[in-house]
């Protein structure tokens, strides 16, 4: 079985370095120099990764097989994968990938409140995106205090969210939706609160 770990970006300088969406909660581990990748288009592969460096928060890779920025170009959509085989048993257990997460149930207790629509990898702590039951999404910290179980064979997650978690999300959402609608509003008489304290004046 093999495991989408980035998604190639556009090319970065002239060199041949790409940058990536990260799609693996272990970076470090998986863009190490010499690692080599199973690539989707498979014209694109295999590709062996040279160097790997961040930019802020975007990851730039370097592959041994690409040496100018025509050819990093060619990359662009790409899906680098992984062979299961090549982790062992500690990598197993470090994570989640997105599409092991997508479509689980997500429960409070005995009560399914929605499911899972994708995964926000970040550099400082991930997000689990949920569709609640009303079509709201809601965004969850990925981290073992507040989601203490995950369960793909039995096709669940089991959330214990902060008092109001949900509820502020849809209170944050409602809140929005006014401030949209007054300003349409004040649109009809003039481009917007500005402009009608200067006609009172």
């Amino acid at each position: 079985m093999q495991l989408q770990v980035a998604r190639i970006g556009k090319p970065h300088g002239i060199r041949g370095e790409v940058t990536v969406q990260v799609l693996t909660d272990a970076p470090g581990d998986r863009f190490v120099p010499g690692t080599r990748f199973v690539v989707e288009p498979a014209s694109a592969g295999p590709l062996t990764v040279e160097s790997a460096r961040w930019n802020k928060d975007i990851l730039l890779l370097a592959f041994e097989e690409i040496e100018t920025r025509n050819e990093a170009e060619t990359l662009r959509g790409a899906k680098l994968f992984i062979e299961t085989e090549d982790l062992d048993d500690e990598d197993d257990d470090e994570g989640w990938y997105e599409h092991e997460l997508e479509g689980l149930e997500v429960r409070v207790g005995d009560q399914v409140v929605g499911k899972v629509s994708g995964l926000h990898t970040l550099p400082v702590q991930d997000l689990l995106v949920v569709t609640a039951t009303d079509g709201k999404e809601i965004l969850i910290p990925f981290v073992e205090q507040i989601v203490p179980e995950v369960n793909v064979g039995e096709g669940y997650v089991l959330v214990t969210p902060p008092p109001g978690l949900f509820e502020v999300n849809a209170e944050d959402e409602a809140r929005s939706e006014a401030k949209s609608g007054d300003g349409e509003t004040s649109a009809t008489g003039s481009t917007g609160d500005r402009t009608d304290d200067g006609d009172n004046a």
